[in-house]
């Protein structure tokens, strides 16, 4: 999953351009398939976003959240057990 945190009014303009690199490095480096795009943006008031002395308001936090998938033993479990 990625979270991606901004002020509103510059997050908000660039969100779907943002999801199409973000989605494109993820299949190129991860093999991620083109429907397991799991993005959430998370638009914030400027009062609410804290960020690190010298940078613009721009400044945007890119969160990656990775989880080791499903042993294929346990998939092929799953799976029997879903059709039963």
């Amino acid at each position: 999953m990625i979270v991606v945190y901004g002020i509103k009014e510059h997050l908000n303009p660039v969100k779907a351009q943002l999801s199409e690199v973000i989605h494109e490095c993820m299949q190129a480096v991860l093999g991620m398939p083109e429907d397991k795009r799991a993005h959430r943006f998370i638009p914030m008031d400027a009062e609410d976003f804290y960020y690190p002395g010298g940078r613009t308001p721009a400044y945007t936090v890119i969160e990656v959240n990775m989880m080791q998938g499903r042993a294929p033993d346990t998939q092929k479990s799953s799976d029997q057990g879903a059709f039963q």
